[in-house]
């Protein structure tokens, strides 16, 4: 196995694997450069640690807020059908907003049990036996 050709930012050279003959790993290799911004720019947008991607939908939201604005001036749509929709997306908004409430409580609500269990091991280690 041959390690990558590239220089870490000490100074030394990279020590993860080459890939592909190129000499260099994914990390470092030119010819993927275009394929990590790519990855980078999707890994940005998506949910963490269990959150869903909820960015991907505001943003999709948002487009078709700004279509429906633009379609409603230039009168390619009746004001009666644009409320309707902006009612709806004011509905969506809402719920957004209640599912990222609901995760957020059972993220808290999680990390207060494993807080509890950690104390009560602490408290069952420091009781003498008798």
């Amino acid at each position: 196995m041959k390690r990558c050709a590239a220089l870490a930012k000490g100074g030394g050279r990279c020590q993860r694997i080459a890939s592909d003959g190129s000499g260099y790993c994914y990390s470092h290799d030119p010819a993927r450069a275009e394929q990590r911004r790519r990855n980078d720019k999707r890994a940005g947008q998506a949910g963490g640690r269990g959150r869903p991607g909820g960015l991907s939908e505001t943003t999709e939201a948002k487009r078709y807020i700004r279509a429906l604005v633009g379609k409603l001036l230039k009168g390619e749509i009746a004001r009666e059908t644009a409320t309707a929709c902006f009612m709806g997306l004011n509905v969506l908004a809402r719920y957004i907003e209640l599912e990222r409430r609901l995760i957020e409580q059972e993220e808290i609500i999680s990390r207060m049990e494993a807080l509890e269990e950690s104390i009560e091991a602490n408290n069952r280690m420091s009781r003498p036996y008798g």
